[in-house]
């Protein structure tokens, strides 16, 4: 009997039982943002969850439940601090978090444990937290595999020449074409098609700035042309992403 995929849904002797039949365990992590007018601010947790949802058809995968909160939005990568609804953690805070929650997993008996991070902002902190975790833990035999960016699982040439003419670069790659194709795809009743904006920065330096200049963020907080994003293309993006982050579970823990 396969079990799960959301760990969150199980009872305790289901979550034993696949413990016991050496599951891999996925933890998204995601925050909690705003996406311009047209998307939600939890986006950054939806995705790595759908994105986890679908690797647990391909492997011996639990899905976690979740982290929704994540390190405060930069500026030029997420518009900043200044929006309603953007609600983040202090570095410290999440690299906290990321270590009590894989030292839990690990205490139950996880040996095979995958993060699989969205907001850009959280690099580092996770690995951080995981790594804490895994030196807490002494001499174990579990392993913790992290991708800070499933995209770089993929074929990044052929992702950016789905959108030849359009396809600004990912440093402005927020609720603009890439997220709003996913979640298009993944989770249209979310998505405020009417709302969708296209917007950019005044300038958009290669440097951040305490505080801020507002020339740097959008008044919509869409960093680029949402009115680019395709469902279609979306469905595509889905299918690349869960192909590379399942090959790479397959790679480093054998299923």
């Amino acid at each position: 009997m396969t079990l799960g995929p959301l760990m969150g849904d199980m009872t305790w002797p289901e979550v034993q039982e696949a413990i016991s039949e050496n599951y891999n365990v996925l933890l998204p992590i995601g925050a909690t943002e705003q996406h311009g007018p047209h998307l939600p601010l939890s986006t950054d947790a939806i995705l790595p969850l759908m994105i986890g949802k679908g690797v647990a058809e391909r492997t011996r995968t639990l899905v976690a439940t979740p982290i929704y909160y994540g390190m405060q939005s930069k500026p030029l990568s997420g518009g900043g601090q200044g929006f309603p609804g953007t609600t983040s953690l202090r570095g410290t805070t999440l690299i906290a978090l990321v270590r009590d929650v894989v030292g839990e997993l690990i205490r139950q008996g996880f040996r095979k444990i995958v993060l699989l991070t969205w907001h850009m902002e959280n690099t580092g902190f996770t690995y951080e937290g995981a790594d804490l975790a895994m030196r807490a833990a002494g001499d174990t035999d579990a392993r913790v595999l992290s991708i800070d960016n499933a995209f770089a699982t993929t074929d990044m040439k052929r992702i950016e020449s789905m959108f030849p003419a359009e396809f600004p670069g990912w440093d402005v790659e927020h609720a603009a074409i890439i997220e709003t194709s996913l979640m298009l795809a993944l989770c249209p009743g979310l998505v405020r098609v009417e709302r969708i904006v296209d917007d950019e920065a005044e300038r958009h330096p290669p440097y951040d700035m305490i505080p801020a200049p507002p020339e740097t963020i959008p008044a919509s907080g869409v960093l680029y042309r949402a009115t680019l994003a395709d469902r279609e293309k979306g469905e595509e993006l889905y299918e690349m992403l869960v192909e590379g982050v399942a090959s790479a579970i397959v790679t480093e823990f054998g299923s």
